[in-house]
């Protein structure tokens, strides 16, 4: 644009932004931020500051993140403290979770999800009485959390999944097929990662509930049903969590498939056991 003699606009640089932050470009991003002021007088708007929020989170410059939105010119917005508050589980900081949780619910009181999300941070830091109490207030409101759920199109008919899905009319083989694929997947190095269970119960429990994920579901069939040619395409109502990521990487490698997971977040394109996420997401 610039050797054309066209000068980006503000919506320009929040795609380039946009994209330094799903690619993790730390430098990139804080290069094209500083240029929109200094070459192009183009003046950031809120969504300009998000980006950056979101691209120092992902990347764990957590306090970083927090030091714009507290330093920048405007309110800051729910994408923002929501963007904090999923990086500060993902990064393990659980000070600025809380910090990030109490502005949500005073711009969101009815948001079941940001009470969740607080309360899985608590749970993955073992913080038991806490989960509890953020429990019993989301029982006591009648706010309600959103089931996950995957689903995934065989010949132009949708196949719904939940976790621990019961009711499909070839669940069982579904599952007959998965502990195969498993066993498979597990001689090419995949290990279930526990920590993304954040329920309180034994390990053995927590391999039961992982295993039985609605995406996974959905990936067996779509490995039983469709040509050994075709994509396997699956979409979610909630983000991917880290042992389904980790576990579509290496079904991809085992499988020769590409697999394409559309979560809450983005596209997730898995092939040859990489994600075009490039673990940002």
């Amino acid at each position: 644009m610039q050797q054309m003699g066209t000068f980006p606009s503000e919506v320009t640089y929040v795609s380039v932004l946009n994209d330094c932050s799903h690619m993790g470009l730390v430098e990139s991003g804080r290069k094209y931020f500083n240029l929109m002021i200094t070459e192009h007088n183009v003046s950031p708007n809120v969504v300009h500051y998000s980006c950056m929020v979101d691209l120092f989170g992902r990347s764990g410059l957590l306090l970083e993140a927090y030091n714009l939105i507290e330093e920048m010119p405007f309110d800051a917005t729910t994408s923002m403290w929501g963007s904090l508050l999923a990086s500060c589980r993902i990064h393990g900081k659980l000070h600025l979770a809380v910090v990030a949780a109490k502005h949500l619910s005073e711009i969101e009181p009815n948001n079941a999800g940001n009470h969740i999300l607080l309360s899985n941070i608590y749970a993955a830091n073992k913080k038991w009485d806490e989960v509890a109490r953020i429990r019993k207030l989301l029982k006591e409101s009648e706010l309600k959390k959103e089931r996950g759920k995957s689903w995934i199109e065989i010949k132009d008919k949708v196949h719904s999944f939940m976790v621990g899905e019961r009711k499909h009319a070839r669940i069982a083989e579904i599952y007959s097929k998965l502990d195969c694929l498993i066993e498979e997947l597990k001689i090419m190095g995949y290990k279930a990662e526990t920590e993304h269970d954040l329920h309180y119960v034994g390990d053995n429990r927590k391999h039961e509930l992982l295993r039985h994920h609605s995406e996974k579901l959905a990936l067996t069939l779509g490995l039983m049903c469709l040509p050994s040619n075709a994509s396997i395409r699956i979409m979610k109502n909630l983000r991917i969590c880290g042992d389904c990521h980790s576990f579509m990487k290496i079904a991809s490698s085992c499988t020769g498939k590409e697999i394409i997971v559309r979560d809450t977040n983005r596209f997730h394109h898995f092939k040859n056991g990489c994600c075009s996420s490039r673990e940002f997401w």
